[in-house]
């Protein structure tokens, strides 16, 4: 599809199924008991009744007695992290390119607009990186990420052709919205401008009929609604979560982490703590007072217990055992509630990908397990973040390599762009000990040489920087020496 034409179906209809199912899983990831009450209490019928999609007056605002546990958001930020808490190496060959690379991705602190994308990524299905730039703003191109349901996108073969970012402006209503369409295809970048309603595009607009767009005329050529990027590359990628997309297994895009699916045991979570702490309400020790000793407040004040009172006066009331202060204190079920609790959340983590205790569970339940054990148990998440890494190696290269080529047109670097190579460090971080145990194993064995050892150590460092080391470790141990053997004269 090119740019939407006027008075068309607002999302698109072939794209409103997945724009629902985002719907849901945004609900999840915000944490917010508002939107999970909204999106499921649209719900008519449901497999099964849901905490969320419960109406009672109990559930009035002010009045809701629901907890929701952020499980959801947790597991989204696990896997961010797992990406990038550690940002990757991006190499070119060209020392140049390197160079300016390094510097585009410094100042547009990249690390932490991937943790956000990578986040978002994970919880939506897909995120999308974008190439653009903004002279006024600052002298170098941009990389960003544009949310899942703010893009209609066209494949071909599996690979973006193109796609039509949208967004709502400042000054919508419900009544009337405004909607800014940014169509990125090979070689330009088109804008319009839409006046229409929540569920229709309306009418196409000029620019100039919003402020948020006003400034992007000055950037218009003379076909009066694209600009040229000078180069062929797509300045625009998408990166799915995983694939493939159960729901549409015949779809390019990609599947959220909670679409294994895990809303049953996410729901079914909350539902555990809001009975958890149903229970400490109920069990609050309450003292049942006969009427007798209770003291009157005046006319119409009605009467108090004052349970400090060590002396009362003469009650004219029956000497039996029933006509006393009575405790009433429910017990509470904790281990039941802990262990259903710490079920679900293993459950839901196993479903999206990951190790318990990625979460904080022990997967034994407090038993010694073996290293070997340990490890087994990691490799779930090992494997899941080595089947995202790939996804995010190609989107990665691909964005930032339109980076580079707007970087040289545009900005002038002087740099050759050049596709770089994205290289996801080892997922797996020993602690020093295990390194240096490591290491002096394969010593011992005279396994590796001083150099590989270092490299070991410090897997960061070039081979100038390793070579220089080993070197320096040589001369201190003295086996650098050169082999005296070597100037003995040879026998006559």
């Amino acid at each position: 599809m090119a740019l939407p034409e006027n008075g068309a179906a607002w999302p698109p209809p072939e794209w409103a199924a997945y724009y629902d199912r985002i719907a849901v899983d945004d609900a999840w990831y915000s944490g917010d008991r508002g939107r999970l009450a909204r999106i499921y209490g649209r719900e008519q019928k449901t497999p099964r009744r849901r905490l969320w999609s419960r109406r009672s007056t109990a559930h009035r605002p002010g009045r809701d007695t629901r907890l929701h546990v952020p499980l959801a958001g947790d597991i989204a930020q696990t896997s961010a992290d797992m990406l990038f808490a550690d940002m990757p190496r991006v190499v070119v060959e060209d020392a140049r390119t390197q160079t300016r690379l390094d510097q585009l991705l410094a100042d547009g602190h990249t690390q932490q607009m991937l943790l956000s994308a990578a986040e978002q990524c994970a919880a939506l299905s897909g995120v999308y990186l974008r190439a653009t730039w903004d002279r006024d703003l600052v002298d170098r191109p941009l990389l960003t990420a544009v949310q899942p349901d703010n893009a209609v996108p066209e494949f071909r073969f599996g690979m973006l052709a193109a796609v039509n970012f949208w967004r709502e402006l400042p000054g919508s209503t419900t009544q009337q919205v405004w909607r800014h369409v940014e169509r990125h295809e090979p070689g330009r970048i088109v804008h319009a401008l839409y006046q229409g309603s929540g569920d229709n595009i309306g009418r196409r607009v000029p620019l100039t009929e919003h402020p948020d767009t006003a400034a992007l005329v000055a950037s218009i050529e003379s076909d009066g609604e694209s600009t040229t990027t000078g180069i062929r590359q797509l300045t625009a990628c998408y990166i799915p979560n995983m694939t493939p997309n159960r729901l549409h297994r015949g779809s390019p895009i990609g599947r959220s982490d909670y679409a294994a699916p895990i809303y049953d045991q996410l729901d079914g979570l909350d539902e555990v703590w809001t009975s958890w702490m149903r229970d400490i309400r109920l069990a609050r020790a309450r003292l049942i007072v006969p009427d007798g000793y209770l003291r009157s407040n005046g006319p119409g004040k009605g009467a108090s217990f004052d349970e400090d009172a060590e002396v009362y006066a003469q009650l004219n009331m029956p000497p039996t055992e029933n006509g006393g202060i009575t405790l009433s204190q429910f017990d509470i079920r904790v281990e039941e509630h802990q262990r259903t609790a710490e079920a679900l959340t293993r459950q839901a983590a196993q479903s999206a990908g990951y190790a318990a205790r990625s979460f904080g569970l022990d997967q034994n339940g407090g038993a010694a397990r073996t290293a070997t054990e340990v490890d087994s148990e990691d490799d779930k998440s090992t494997i899941t973040r080595r089947k995202k890494a790939g996804h995010w190696k190609q989107g990665m290269s691909d964005a930032l390599f339109a980076l580079l080529e707007l970087d040289a047109v545009h900005f002038g670097s002087g740099a050759p762009a050049e596709r770089p190579r994205v290289e996801f460090p080892d997922g797996v971080a020993e602690s020093p000990m295990d390194t240096a145990q490591t290491l002096d194993l394969l010593n011992r064995a005279q396994a590796v040489s001083t150099a590989t050892r270092v490299k070991i150590l410090h897997p960061e460092w070039n081979d100038t920087e390793v070579a220089a080391e080993a070197a320096a470790i040589l001369r201190e141990t003295g086996t650098a020496a050169p082999d005296p053997g070597d100037t003995y004269p040879l026998a006559a």
